[in-house]
């Protein structure tokens, strides 16, 4: 199967980050590993891509960001750069939902086009 990536992901991102983060907080690089597992190794995000989304995600108050405590690092024995994980709020929650929807009439309406069969 072929990757996706770039351009195909291009509208979809922001609802990508807020389904994996509906699992629980997890930061940056947990997040890439996330959507990679669910898109079977289809799906191939760049952190040039995910940091913005996530900055911007922060300020629109769909995710928020704390930094990872030092007790945190510490207890899991991890070296470098504290890291800052992200957690859905309820803005985000209602937006995942939303885009959900908006989805679904997308694939509903582009598979009629093409002849697809749900």
């Amino acid at each position: 199967m072929p990757e996706i990536h770039g351009d195909a992901l291009r509208g979809h991102l922001e609802a990508l980050i807020l389904s994996a983060l509906r699992r629980g907080e997890a930061h940056g690089f947990e997040i890439l590993r996330r959507l990679e597992a669910a898109g079977s190794g289809a799906l191939r995000l760049k952190e040039g891509s995910l940091y913005p989304a996530l900055y911007r995600m922060e300020s629109a108050r769909l995710i928020q960001g704390a930094w990872e405590s030092r007790s945190l690092a510490a207890a899991s024995a991890r070296r470098g750069p504290r890291r800052r994980v992200y957690q859905l709020t309820s803005k985000g929650r209602a937006r995942l939902q939303q885009a959900r929807q908006e989805f679904d009439h997308f694939v509903t309406v582009i598979g009629g086009i093409l002849g697809a069969t749900p």
